[in-house]
């Protein structure tokens, strides 16, 4: 199959004259996590309702693994697991019967040896046979994911997964599904949480009042991040040093100087040839600190260029 998991294109959704989501184009491929961010209302939960076949599309294709939903809806299906908001479950059954009752319903033929392997890889070893309503959240969230995995989907979707989650369970549920992603599935979670999705995601798209407004499609999202940081040298010839990057660096703008201290925005490498050019100057470089841009600090940021395009 295809080695994109998941392809939209033209993604629109209208009801009555609103336009609720906007022509939104965005590929997920196998071992990645993708995040999809915004604010709430900006249009994410509808858009994975149309992946998953939950509402219609006004316009827009989507494939699932190499499968197009509309001339082939099952196959398309087959390939998909999804938590969309909150995992349900029979809370009166056992965590291994609500497994085999979803087991009972999939196309696909489920075995017994299967259940204990998903059971064993969200690590509900110790509680799956006892009733759901004794799990607190993180373990409910856990047998979702196991639900959810159970028919080895090439494509996972979480919409929110860490809604009412405690620390201990986030960090679990992340380390789950980055096991996953590692063997081949490609996930696609959506979030407002940006220090969460950070250390999550592989990469990102943000969607403002149903439009894509950045999707970053050949860069990781560390990468993204990184890109441009906040680097303070402090060295012993200000006035020589900021002659030097005016000169050579005009890329780098200086933010801030100070007696023996000068604050810039740069990229690493642009970091390394400063601090070269420096160094041949004669200019002793006493200390470099760099303070890295939050995915936060990027969203509000993107966010605030779309803002004043619009104006």
């Amino acid at each position: 199959m295809s080695e994109a998991v998941l392809k939209v294109q033209s993604l629109t959704k209208k009801i009555g004259k609103t336009v609720v989501v906007n022509n939104v184009d965005f590929t997920i491929k196998k071992n990645e996590i993708f995040g999809l961010l915004g604010p709430n209302g900006a249009g994410k939960t509808t858009i994975i309702r149309m992946i998953t076949g939950l509402i219609n599309r006004t316009g827009g294709s989507v494939m699932i693994n190499g499968f197009d939903l509309d001339k082939d809806f099952e196959k398309a299906m087959s390939q998909l697991g999804a938590i969309v908001e909150n995992p349900e479950f029979y809370k009166y059954m056992t965590g291994r019967k609500n497994l085999l009752h979803y087991a009972r319903m999939s196309s696909s033929k489920i075995s017994p040896e299967r259940i204990d392997e998903v059971v064993k890889l969200v690590k509900l070893d110790h509680a799956i046979d006892k009733k759901v309503k004794t799990y607190s959240l993180g373990m409910r969230q856990r047998l979702g994911v196991a639900q959810a995995i159970l028919h080895k989907p090439a494509l996972l979707i979480f919409d929110e997964p860490t809604n009412g989650l405690d620390p201990q369970g986030i960090r679990e549920f992340r380390d789950h599904l980055k096991l996953l992603a590692s063997e081949g599935v490609g996930i696609l979670i959506s979030s407002h949480l940006l220090s969460e999705m950070q250390l999550m995601c592989d990469r990102f798209a943000i969607i403002e009042k149903g439009h894509l407004i950045y999707d970053e499609e050949n860069s990781k999202a560390e990468e993204i991040v990184d890109a441009i940081n906040e680097v303070v040298f402090t060295v012993s010839d200000v006035e020589t040093a900021v002659n030097i990057l005016k000169e050579e660096f005009t890329t780098s703008p200086i933010l801030k100087q100070d007696q023996h201290i000068i604050t810039l925005s740069a990229t690493r490498e642009e970091t390394a040839a400063i601090n070269s050019s420096f160094i041949k100057n004669n200019i002793a470089v006493y200390e470099i600190n760099v303070t890295k841009k939050s995915l936060e600090d990027k969203f509000f940021e993107i966010t605030e260029q779309e803002m004043r395009k619009s104006v």
